[in-house]
């Protein structure tokens, strides 16, 4: 992720319902007119563009879309014969707008990547096992082959940023709670905020 050089101005879906977070896979079909030109110049640049909540009915972006996002890097794009596309969205890092940008027919912002870094770094590791327990002890009651797939994708990195991105991505499920995790700024409050979501209802 350090060696990508993130553009600064970038395409932008505004989606409803729709809150990705870095690490996560976003699938696509990419239908209205506006974005199918987006992909195609995001696609002869760099491969990137950001994906945002619709807070509002309003379609200007000033007060429809959330002011952080996740810019993402296009993966495995398919244009259909009907000029429809679809495509895996990789989410790479969480995003603030700063100001939307006038000249391109779909939405356009300026942009400012949010770095995620846990403090104190002492207390990753300690981090990291907490969240792997609580995650073992929702999936208990799932089929074992399910456990395990899940818990070998908890292994998969070290990184409690890494791995509570993770675990938001396919944990929860509902938007605003989503949208709330995507801007809370500190990892390890994000971490414990999903250890106590994830406790079994007694």
């Amino acid at each position: 992720m350090s060696a990508l050089h993130l553009p600064e101005q970038v395409g932008v879906m505004i989606l409803p319902d729709c809150v990705l977070f870095p690490h996560g896979g976003l699938p696509l079909h990419i239908f209205e007119e506006r974005y199918r030109v987006m992909l195609q110049e995001a696609i002869d640049t760099h491969c990137f563009f950001a994906v945002t909540n619709k807070i509002s009915d309003s379609d200007d972006p000033n007060e429809c879309a959330a002011t952080v996002g996740t810019i993402g890097i296009v993966r495995a794009s398919h244009e259909q014969k009907d000029g429809t596309s679809n495509l895996l969205l990789h989410g790479v890092i969480r995003v603030k707008f700063l100001r939307w940008l006038e000249g391109k027919p779909y939405p356009f912002a300026e942009i400012e990547p949010i770095p995620a870094i846990f403090e104190p770094e002492t207390q990753a590791a300690a981090a990291v096992a907490t969240l792997r327990g609580c995650v073992e002890d929702a999936i208990k009651e799932l089929p074992e082959e399910v456990q395990k797939a899940v818990m070998e994708m908890m292994h998969r990195t070290d990184d409690p940023v890494i791995l509570a991105d993770i675990v938001c991505q396919q944990f929860i499920h509902d938007t605003d709670m989503r949208q709330m995790l995507l801007e809370l700024e500190s990892p390890a409050a994000r971490i414990a905020w999903l250890c106590q979501a994830l406790q079994p209802e007694k």
